[in-house]
């Protein structure tokens, strides 16, 4: 296995300063496979006559850690001092932390911030709620809410040990669309619970994000949710996926040639982002999809829909999808499918299978750390291929979607993340990669790619507009500019911002 950032570790070594080993270091690191990324000296750290320098190394794991150690001990003139685990060092204390937007250093600023300031601005918001977007956190703020039940490919972990994972996220939201997010893990797998606990956090938000909740349970909880707030909530394992594997398939069908309305599709691993690309393509006017799931292709002829032991959500797939009701594993059931979209395990789809699909066949193998099937083992068969890896094109990954998508449906100020929205994001994503760079290797924009959020939200931004749902006014800059004295405050009450004078002087 190739070395990776997240084995990276930091050495510290002591070299003797009259015949310092350093190259001998240098080439005993790479012989030991590992991957040096930088030497630094440590000034002043070492004792009279010695050296301390510092060297970051790539590993393939925790074990080749020790390989190379000994490789860097063994060097005649060095001695080991110590190493640190970068990745366990930036997770200490954890990654995010809260910073106030103006300086309190005088009375004044206290004043103005808290007492007795801030109670104006209360009196304000009670007068009439809409103004929380205005005058507080709201308008800019997402809950990242998980219960650690579904944690990637991890399981059920527990909500601590899913708290790296939602830090994670919220620097995410943070560093690609500017969203201020915080995570949220709580103690309670009931859905019930789950659903009034966010219910009750909501006036303190402008979006809710779910994540890493399992299914069945995360489709109920994020239906509740949405019919009961008046703020977006997104299940991002579901949607999320859906909007860029949308995205890269569009960008895919202009290099196949071959319209929507024509693909036959196999997705495997009926789960929440596998029903979120069956519901997105057949929104995309696709007919012919077939799941499989560890028993097989899912249909209204197998024996747990017969019995009524199928849970709901694949009866509903059962219903809607596989007309021909064929039966098989997905090595059996590709044959004449122009797309396949992997959400399940490693190497479930055997290479030669692949040669059995349609003309110029796309693949989309997603399971992550290891696909259902390996780009190198795919390449004779398949046109386009992509995983959810970032060490090979076309990866397809959810940052490419949760925060633009977030970051329109706030500045819109929609109550609601609509399936027209996620379409016109998905299409905003696909967008960013130009006609001049379209190619089989680059259907999906990077990651890192800077272009891609802001398109993505201005999609949404528009999309919200059509659909009348954006309650931000760029007239007025203001969330619903309602008048507070509708409310019964005075219009001679001392509650109006500056911004909101006019909304007043309407008496």
């Amino acid at each position: 296995m190739a070395a990776s950032a997240q084995y990276s570790v930091t050495v510290r070594v002591e070299l003797d300063a009259r015949q310092e080993p350093l190259g001998k270091l240098t080439g005993a690191i790479v012989e030991a496979g590992g991957a040096l990324q930088s030497v630094d000296l440590v000034p002043g750290a070492g004792a009279e006559g010695k050296r301390v320098r510092e060297f970051t190394v790539d590993a393939n794991s925790p074990e080749h850690w020790e390989k190379i150690l000994r490789s860097i001990g063994s060097t005649r003139g060095a001695r080991v001092l110590g190493f640190t685990d970068r990745t366990f060092a930036m997770h200490r204390n954890g990654k995010i932390e809260q910073h106030n937007k103006y300086p309190l250093k005088t009375r004044d600023d206290l004043s103005m911030a808290y007492t007795p300031g801030v109670a104006r601005v209360c009196e304000y918001i009670a007068a009439d709620r809409s103004k929380a977007f205005d005058y507080t956190i709201k308008a800019n703020t997402v809950a990242v809410v998980s219960d650690g039940s579904a944690v990637l490919g991890l399981g059920d972990i527990g909500p601590e040990a899913a708290m790296p994972v939602m830090e994670g996220k919220a620097m995410l939201f943070k560093e690609f669309a500017d969203v201020d997010a915080f995570p949220i893990c709580l103690q309670t797998n009931d859905p019930e619970e789950i659903i009034q606990t966010v219910k009750l956090m909501a006036p303190t938000f402008g979006g809710v994000n779910l994540e890493d909740i399992s299914a069945p349970r995360c489709f109920e909880i994020e239906d509740r949710l949405k019919d009961e707030l008046d703020i977006p909530v997104f299940h991002d394992d579901q949607h999320g996926t859906a909007v860029v594997v949308m995205a890269a398939l569009f960008n895919s069908l202009k290099i196949v040639g071959k319209p929507i309305e024509s693909l036959r599709v196999l997705v495997l691993g009926i789960g929440a982002a596998g029903v979120a690309c069956t519901k997105m393509m057949q929104a995309s006017g696709i007919r012919e999809i077939i799941g499989c799931d560890r028993k097989g292709a899912i249909s209204v002829d197998r024996e747990d829909y017969q019995d009524g032991s199928m849970s709901e959500i694949k009866r509903w797939f059962a219903e809607k999808t596989n007309q021909e009701r064929l039966a098989g594993g997905p090595n059996e059931v590709i044959a004449g499918c122009d797309l396949f979209i992997g959400l399940s395990g490693p190497g479930l789809l055997e290479p030669d299978s692949l040669g059995k699909m349609a003309k110029d066949p796309i693949v989309f193998a997603m399971a992550n750390p290891t696909p259902e099937v390996m780009p190198e083992q795919a390449e004779p068969y398949v046109r386009i291929m992509a995983t959810g890896r970032s060490d090979y094109p076309n990866q397809i990954n959810n940052v490419l979607c949760f925060p633009g998508i977030f970051r329109g449906a706030l500045d819109a100020g929609s109550p609601a993340i609509t399936e027209p929205m996620k379409l016109a994001a998905a299409k905003g994503i696909a967008e960013v990669v130009t006609d001049d760079d379209l190619a089989e290797d680059y259907v999906i924009p990077s990651v890192f790619n800077r272009d891609v959020s802001p398109t993505v939200a201005r999609a949404v931004v528009e999309e919200a507009k059509a659909e009348g749902l954006a309650r931000f006014s760029d007239e007025t800059g203001s969330y619903e500019l309602v008048d507070p004295a509708a409310d019964g405050a005075s219009a001679g009450d001392d509650v109006a911002a500056a911004g909101d004078v006019a909304a007043v002087r309407r008496d």
